[in-house]
Formats: C-alpha cells, sequence, structure tokens
C-alpha cells in the first residue's frame, strides 16, 4: 500500500491546487480524480466550456447587432454551432491537458476512480484496473458539487436538463426554459439566445441574480430583457409535462412550452459514496462537510475544502481553500480572507461584487456613504460602446473605510480585482479615488465612484 503525506479526492480548482502547493512546500502527494481528466467541474462543464460559449456567442450577437454600426459590412452572418461546440472542447482540453503536465512537473502522484474511506488514514480507488488501497498522514476532500435536481423534474440529458448537458446542445433550442434565475441560469440562458433559442428565465424569487443590490438587477434585468430574455419572477415552478412548464406566481397559473428544460436551481455539496462514517467525519445540517476555521473536518487528520464545506461555490475560493489547507498540513501559516471573495456573472455586461452591497448594509443598520460612477461618462466605454452600467461604492460613513463594491458594466469581473486588493489592506474610498488610473481605460470608472463618495467625482454630475 503506497504511502503519503496527503492524499485529496477531488482534482477540482481546489484539490489541485491544494495538490500543487503541498507539493511545493517539499510534501508527497496524490491527488485522486474520478474523470479521466483534471480540473473537475469547472474545467470540464462548467467555468472554462460556459466562457467559451459565452465569448463565441459575443462575436455572434457583435456580427449580427453591432458591426455595421461601426463601419463593418458582413452580409448574412450564419451559426456553424458544431465548430463553435468543438472549438469550445478544444479550450477544454488545453486547460485540463495543461494539469496533466503541471502536475507530472511537480510529481504529484494521479490516481483515476471512485474514492472511499476505508478508515480515517486509508483511502480506496476502484478504477478500471480493479480498487487500490492508499494511506496518508492527511487527507483533503476536494469533492465540490452536483446541480441539484428538482423531485418532481428529474434531469433525463435530454429535454430535462442540467448546466452540464446545457454547454453541448447538438442544435439550437427553438424554445428554451431556465428555471431558476441565478449566475448559471442567466449565464447559459444568453448563450443560447445569442445563438437564436427562444429562452425564458422562470425565478420563484422576486429577482434575478438576488444576492446583489436591487438597483444592480433592476437594471441588469432590463438590459437582459432588451437583449431578448423573457424574464419571470416569482414565479414557483411545478411540473413539466408534454412539452410544457407550469408554474404558478400567487393565484395566477402560467405555462411555458419548452423543447429544452435548464434546471439551474443551485449545486448541492457532493459526497456521494464516500463513506465518511468510516473515517469519523461529519456533515452538517445542510449536508456540507463540517469543518473548524481551519477548514479541518471532525477527524483531526482529515481536510475540506471548496464546494463541499460552507460558503460560496466559487472556484477562486475553493483555489484559496486548497492552497491555505496545504500550508497549514506543511506548518506554515496560510490565510484565507472569506469575507472578500468576489462574485461574478458572465454575461455581457457583466456584474460583480465583493463586500457588503447597499441593501445588505441598511438592512444591518450600519451608516454607509455610497459613490456611484455611470461608465457612459467615461471616455474609454464610450469609444468601445460600453456605455450601460456603473460602479458603486460601499463605505463605512464614519471612517471612509470600503465594505463593498457591486459592478454592472463589460469587463466588471476585471474591474472588480482592484477594489478586492484595496480593501484587502483596508483601504478607504479615498484611497481609492486618490489612485492614479490609466487614461483612457475603463478603470477610471473605479477612481471616480471612490471620488464620488465623497461627492469628489471629477467627472461625474
Amino acid at each position: 500500500m503506497d504511502s503519503y503525506d496527503v492524499v485529496i479526492i477531488g482534482a477540482g480548482p481546489g484539490g489541485y491546487v491544494c495538490a500543487f502547493r503541498a507539493a511545493q512546500l517539499g510534501l508527497k502527494v496524490a491527488l485522486i480524480e474520478k474523470r479521466a481528466t483534471l480540473g473537475g467541474t469547472c474545467l470540464n462543464v462548467g467555468c472554462i466550456p460556459s466562457k467559451a460559449l459565452l465569448h463565441s456567442s459575443e462575436h455572434v450577437a457583435f456580427a449580427k447587432i453591432h458591426a455595421a454600426a461601426h463601419g463593418i459590412k458582413l452580409g448574412s452572418v450564419e451559426i456553424d454551432l458544431p465548430t463553435m461546440l468543438k472549438r469550445k472542447d478544444e479550450v477544454v482540453a488545453k486547460n485540463t491537458g495543461g494539469l496533466t503536465l503541471l502536475a507530472k512537473a511537480r510529481k504529484v502522484t494521479v490516481l483515476t476512480g471512485e474514492a472511499a474511506f476505508t478508515s480515517a488514514t486509508t483511502v480506496a480507488v476502484k478504477g478500471e484496473k480493479g480498487v487500490t488501497e492508499v494511506t496518508a498522514k492527511n487527507i483533503v476532500i476536494a469533492t465540490g458539487s452536483a446541480p441539484v435536481e428538482l423531485p418532481f423534474m428529474k434531469f433525463d440529458g435530454k429535454i430535462v436538463v442540467s448546466s452540464d448537458h446545457a454547454i453541448a446542445f447538438p442544435e439550437v433550442p427553438k424554445k428554451l426554459i431556465v428555471v431558476g434565475g441565478g449566475v448559471i441560469g442567466v449565464e447559459l440562458g444568453s448563450v443560447w439566445s445569442r445563438l437564436g433559442a427562444d429562452v425564458t428565465v422562470v425565478e420563484f424569487l422576486p429577482k434575478i441574480i438576488a444576492t446583489y443590490d436591487d438597483d444592480i438587477v433592476r437594471n441588469f434585468t432590463r438590459l437582459m430583457q432588451k437583449q431578448g430574455l423573457k424574464i419571470e419572477v416569482g414565479a414557483k415552478v411545478t411540473g413539466f409535462a408534454k412539452g410544457v412548464l407550469t408554474a404558478e406566481r400567487g393565484t395566477e397559473k402560467l405555462s411555458f412550452p419548452a423543447d429544452k428544460v435548464l434546471v439551474a436551481v443551485g449545486r448541492r455539496p457532493y459526497t456521494d459514496s464516500l463513506g465518511l462514517d468510516k473515517a469519523g467525519v461529519e456533515l452538517d445540517e445542510k449536508k456540507r462537510v463540517k469543518v473548524d476555521t481551519h477548514l479541518r473536518t471532525t477527524a483531526k487528520n482529515i481536510w475540506a475544502i471548496g464546494d463541499v464545506v460552507a460558503g460560496p461555490m466559487l472556484a477562486h475560493k475553493a483555489e484559496e481553500d486548497g492552497a491555505a489547507v496545504a500550508e497549514w498540513i506543511a506548518g506554515k501559516a496560510g490565510h484565507v480572507n472569506w469575507d472578500l471573495v468576489p462574485a461574478i456573472v458572465y454575461t455581457h455586461p457583466e456584474v460583480a461584487s465583493v463586500g457588503l452591497g447597499e441593501d445588505a448594509a441598511k438592512a444591518q443598520g450600519i451608516a454607509v456613504n455610497i459613490g456611484k460612477f455611470n461608465f457612459a461618462a467615461n471616455g474609454r466605454a464610450i469609444a468601445a460602446d460600453a456605455t450601460d452600467g456603473y460602479v458603486k461604492i460601499i463605505a463605512d460613513a464614519k471612517t471612509d473605510k470600503i465594505l463593498g463594491a457591486q459592478i454592472l458594466g463589460a469587463n466588471a469581473g476585471e474591474l472588480i480585482s482592484e477594489i478586492v486588493t484595496h480593501m484587502e489592506y483596508g483601504g478607504s474610498a479615498e484611497d481609492l479615488g486618490r489612485t492614479i488610473h490609466a487614461h483612457p481605460t475603463m478603470s477610471e470608472a473605479i477612481k471616480e465612484a471612490g471620488l464620488a463618495v465623497s461627492k469628489s467625482a471629477i467627472h461625474g454630475m
């Protein structure tokens, strides 16, 4: 039986980062993955393929709608979906292949198969050639999450589908109903809408992307509707039969014809068949692995990271968890600031946030000053045809410390990083506003929003 310092179960962003960091620190590492390729949900069927499709479909929208205004005459625009899907698969292969090379370079042993605990220090790996057992001083659970299935609308992979299937429709659906107006729902809904599908998003809550401030959501909803998405909020889905999805809004009965139904109502921690009871690892009331502030489980030599523990189910959060656990195992001072995990919706325009929103601050009775700056007043945004949206900074009314930010606009996911950095060092809105930004860039809207907190924006009204 092979023995390791660290065995990691699951090779998604959390697992492979943990493995690579542990190897950097001189530990003997094994990484177990049930897929034939590394990268987990994110690289294989999630973040990366969906972004490839978002990017390709944005080109389609530009060619069809915006090119003429830029003096570009294209004639008729046709979609070659097989080529688009092939490019998406090539993007995935390049990313997963890169991880295989990195694992070899770092001397990380990769074991392919399904893992299950046989004790707190041993794991059985069931692969194509049978079962092998490995033992380790430390074991990290990094098994990620799986799409939530509605009990009355089970996934069949053809008509009622999860996001795993919705990145690979063989043809553009005529009518696509998206159940759930969260990040995954609106991203994939916008992809297929741009490619010609009639898309309706049905959301149970009073608003889509519900974690964002009301004003951001209101403007975002308007922009999505302008692009062709139909959005139904406050609607509870009741079933799907004979090509019709039914829902209720109060006493109102709703029905939506559909040839594809994407169920995107959330994800659940994936701990199926792990045999956690044999290792002494407990789950909390939401079936997440129970951990302490250093991500250690109820078994002292077993750790858990990413989507299987409490916190946002985001790849970059899992990565930070993984790096920190590797450092803690190696006796180093690992660190994660879970209050500053940015979140992004990769539509066009994008939506991004970090920290405390305006609505949440007011609900908690925290006195704040708000600084807003519209991209419509930003020179680069005007030149780039990217004037939709704005930057909003939320700062403590007494200290001016930045408590949070939300951005609606092109490249919001890139722009939010600067604000995260300022917040990491405890920066104030004035610090942000006095930081020199290159001109002309869309990042100047960040500077102006920082200045707007004290009503000092140079280009704002």
